[in-house]
């Protein structure tokens, strides 16, 4: 699209965006990128401020590798047509949509936020919407799925740019929805710029990322803004009346979102009743808005916290007029959500549990499950990032040792901190938990997983917990490849099972 074109089509203030095109140039452009490494013939490079660098700095560079225009913030002393806006992160996204075709329109389009639970409900609703006939997308936490295929997902919301691009490609494949997890960070930051959601659903919120955000109220906010900015006219959404956040949001919004609850539901919200559980999964009634009950609904997850999630996902799918057999069919066939809970049966009756808890919160949720369905002792391995919340370790450490029967501290993704320094307020939360569990500081994270599976017993359940499905250990000047799933599976092949083989993934 020729770059007049573009900007004739933004439907934006005349006063904004400016052109400046001294030559009068009106040059065809391919793609919007934000990042000159992936500049080619054809691109608009988008001058991003903030963060760790400028944008700005790079738009030479841009040049060089085949950029024809800019989109900046101050206009720069180069011989190309710029854009020139009060924020270009925020703007791009705009400019990207339109480029693309403004895939979104041609999508339903459901985005989910909160602290915990969002990557699992997006699974879930992929899967029910897939079960209705509907080809879906995913964007989150763990990957990113076109329709066709995935690509490994570098963080939860991506730049504002990719999600249109992604979502382009969606379209070219067939789908017709996509669900997306929208973090505190990508609303706050503008990331999902381009986006108008048909369906948003609420999980929870829990203290989190207080050092970006400063305050929990600001947090909150942050998620908020999801539903006060980026919603079409006529949305309609899904929150958890369980949650104090879930609840304003409910009363913020009473025309457009559907409430859930464990407890007792009121008219018109989801509710359900856990039936049973074990290692396998659990069977659950479901009350619907109308009251109906589908009972003995089949979930192949373990955590009865994923309750609340498949409640997120069928009160979403409810607003979407999807039936309730259809949800059953969806919730039973779905697969193991990497990094959630996902399980491994190993030789001699031991289980390992590989979850992306990260929080207190989080962490207690998952201990707290595993301690009703663990007939042996209970492990917990895990660290806690460098550069995050430092007040979570000392918590960390007590829902450990509350928990838990026996604890091993390791390295999480140090950043810039020192490990060992880490871990010993770990240990301190451990010590004054007032529970006299034993405890190892091993921060070789790889040798910290071995040692427990080594000395785990039957019918013991070892969780390795904090980093879930990632692929690398984040220093401060350097990636160093590592799996939890990795270990695991290395070390099963150094221990053959007995009488026979098992399936690693006993689903």
């Amino acid at each position: 699209m020729y770059l007049n074109d573009l900007l004739a089509r933004l439907h934006e203030d005349p006063s904004s965006p400016k052109l400046l095109s001294p030559r009068g140039d009106n040059p065809w452009i391919d793609r919007v990128v934000h990042h000159s490494g992936n500049v080619a013939p054809g691109s608009l490079f988008a001058c991003v401020s903030g963060g760790k660098a400028d944008g700005h700095r790079f738009a030479a560079s841009a040049l060089d590798r085949g950029a024809v225009a800019l989109c900046v913030e101050r206009a720069l002393d180069l011989p190309v047509p710029q854009v020139v806006v009060p924020d270009v992160r925020r703007f791009m996204g705009r400019l990207a949509a339109v480029l693309y075709g403004e895939p979104a329109q041609r999508l339903t389009h459901v985005g989910i936020t909160g602290t915990n639970g969002k990557s699992t409900t997006t699974y879930m609703l992929r899967s029910v919407l897939q079960s209705a006939g509907v080809k879906t997308g995913l964007l989150g936490t763990i990957v990113y799925h076109d329709g066709d295929k995935e690509l490994e997902a570098d963080r939860t919301t991506p730049e504002n740019t990719d999600i249109q691009s992604f979502l382009a490609r969606m379209v070219s494949n067939g789908c017709g929805a996509c669900v997306m997890e929208t973090s505190s960070h990508g609303l706050e930051q503008g990331r999902i710029e381009g986006c108008r959601f048909d369906r948003g659903g609420f999980t929870n919120l829990s203290p989190e990322h207080l050092d970006y955000h400063g305050t929990e109220e600001a947090y909150f906010q942050a998620k908020k803004l999801l539903f006060e900015e980026y919603m079409k006219p006529s949305w309609k959404g899904a929150s958890n009346r369980d949650d104090a956040y879930g609840r304003r949001l409910l009363e913020a919004y009473p025309e457009n979102l559907v409430g859930y609850t464990r407890e007792e539901p009121r008219p018109g919200d989801l509710g359900a009743t856990l039936k049973s559980f074990d290692l396998t999964g659990m069977c659950l009634d479901l009350t619907l808005p109308d009251g109906r009950v589908l009972p003995e609904v089949h979930l192949p997850l373990i955590g009865t916290y994923n309750v609340e999630n498949a409640l997120a996902c069928a009160a979403l799918a409810r607003t979407l007029d999807i039936d309730g057999e259809t949800i059953r069919r969806g919730l039973a066939s779905m697969p193991q959500v990497p990094g959630r809970l996902e399980r491994y049966s190993l030789p001699g009756g031991v289980t390992c549990v590989i979850d992306y808890a990260h929080t207190p919160d989080g962490l207690e949720k998952v201990l707290s499950t595993l301690r009703h369905v663990c007939r042996g002792q209970l492990w917990s391995v895990f660290g806690h990032g460098g550069e995050r919340t430092t007040s979570h370790r000392k918590a960390l450490g007590e829902h450990a040792g509350r928990l838990a029967d026996r604890v091993v501290v390791t390295m999480d993704n140090p950043r810039s901190e020192d490990p060992g320094a880490i871990a010993e307020q770990i240990v301190g939360g451990i010590q004054g938990s007032g529970a006299a569990t034993p405890w190892e500081v091993r921060l070789d994270r790889g040798e910290a997983i071995r040692f427990a599976l080594d000395g785990a017993q039957p019918g013991d359940v070892v969780l390795v917990s904090g980093k879930g499905p990632e692929r690398n250990i984040i220093f401060a000047d350097r990636l160093v490849p590592f799996e939890d799933r990795a270990v695991v599976l290395e070390w099963m092949q150094g221990h053959p099972s007995v009488g026979g083989e098992q399936d690693p993934h006993d689903c």
